[in-house]
């Protein structure tokens, strides 16, 4: 019972970590129409800057997505937190856009390293038979920090001074702490092996892996390319189309759809692994409806609920994916193995974005909206005729088993 008492807050404290991970990588969402009128810069810049992120993040979990098997969660995680903290400077110092690539960059070399070890990380520190929670724990805070990231900057921008440098000044001291708050927490990994050791695996799927993969990486695709449209054009619609100039409300809209998939996350212990994946894609058809409709009818209302129901649809699809993905990946490969899952969520996240943008040159950024939507539309109906008609075998997890 101690054990249980103290593991718990453990993996808590490591999930808020992840929290302030996470809340710096969307921390500029919000900003992004300051950063246009500062720097002149077109919408195709905007969504280069953003999908920069997401490149850096998957040439680290490509390159050392099981770096934190090796070398331990702790020191990975720390490194993760330096390349936050380096962000925020960028960010700090920016007289050009220059700086605004340099710290997306630096902030997806931060995600890289805490996507893969930080869930591992925070399941691997729940007490014996709350592994089940403590993947809920590491999706909602992945999922949660994401939507405190606009959110903080979105409020912080709006009512207070210097809303370009203030909330990434908050940012760099809650990275402070997370780091003061990590030392403490114990390493989960017995046996650690020096950095020399570890070689780039690539794409790592053990045998085990390969038959829940491929339906697990199609949703995930689906539901990551919603979120990277939606987080790194929508504020800018909102204010060219809509009139929302307010900071707070641009902010607050994307957070919702990071906070609607927290609570369609929580959603996959009454529906269940198996069926969360083709009922995700369902909701998720319907959240990209609700977008094309509030494309064309420029209502914010549509706007809205279209983040709450594609998040929750997104919340389904990822925890299930996950879920799934970690229990039947070996305990030694776990980490890599869902880096290599994230590596497909952010190809989602960073090649439609660039498409939306270079479309937006052409047509306008609502035409571009449209067929972006389109294609989605083709592709969650196919994931989910997928899923349908080849669903995920789970099994018994090895917290089951034990």
């Amino acid at each position: 019972m101690d054990g249980d008492r103290r593991s718990w807050p453990r993996c808590l404290l490591a999930g808020a970590v992840f929290v302030v991970c996470m809340a710096g990588t969307t921390l500029p969402t919000p900003l992004y129409p300051l950063y246009e009128q500062k720097f002149g810069f077109a919408e195709l810049t905007v969504t280069l800057v953003y999908a920069v992120y997401a490149f850096g993040v998957m040439g680290v979990l490509l390159l050392a997505g099981n770096v934190s098997d090796a070398v331990g969660r702790r020191p990975t995680l720390l490194w993760g937190l330096g390349f936050a903290a380096a962000s925020a400077v960028c960010f700090l110092s920016a007289d050009a856009v220059g700086w605004l690539y340099a710290g997306r960059l630096l902030s997806g070399l931060s995600a890289g390293l805490f996507t893969g070890a930080a869930t591992a990380y925070v399941m691997e520190l729940a007490p014996p038979g709350g592994r089940t929670r403590a993947t809920f724990v590491a999706t909602a805070a992945n999922m949660g920090g994401l939507g405190c990231g606009p959110l903080l900057a979105g409020l912080l921008a709006e009512y207070a001074a210097e809303p370009l440098v203030l909330p990434f000044a908050v940012h760099l001291a809650l990275v402070a702490v997370s780091a003061l708050v990590l030392v403490r927490l114990p390493e989960t990994v017995a046996d650690r092996r020096p950095l020399a050791t570890v070689r780039p695996e690539g794409l790592a799927l053990p045998p085990q892996v390969r038959v829940v993969f491929p339906p697990a990486a199609i949703a995930s695709f689906a539901g990551f390319a919603l979120f990277g449209v939606f987080a790194s054009v929508s504020p800018a619609f909102l204010a060219r189309y809509l009139g929302v100039d307010n900071h707070a409300v641009s902010g607050l809209v994307v957070a919702l759809a990071f906070f609607a998939s927290t609570a369609g996350q929580l959603a996959v212990d009454r529906v269940g692994v198996a069926r969360s994946l083709p009922v995700g894609c369902v909701v998720l058809f319907a959240g990209l409806l609700l977008l094309a409709a509030a494309l064309y009818t420029d209502l914010l209302a549509l706007v809205v609920l279209s983040a709450l129901v594609g998040g929750v649809g997104q919340g389904l699809t990822f925890r299930a994916a996950l879920a799934a993905v970690a229990a039947a990946a070996p305990a030694d490969r776990r980490a890599a193995v869902i880096s290599t899952l994230f590596v497909v969520a952010y190809t989602g996240i960073s090649v439609p974005v660039i498409g939306v943008g270079l479309l937006a040159d052409v047509l306008d950024l609502e035409g571009a909206g449209l067929v972006f939507i389109g294609c989605m539309l083709l592709l969650v109906a196919g994931a989910g005729a997928y899923l349908l008609r080849r669903p995920v075998a789970t099994g018994r997890t090895s917290e089951e088993r034990t």
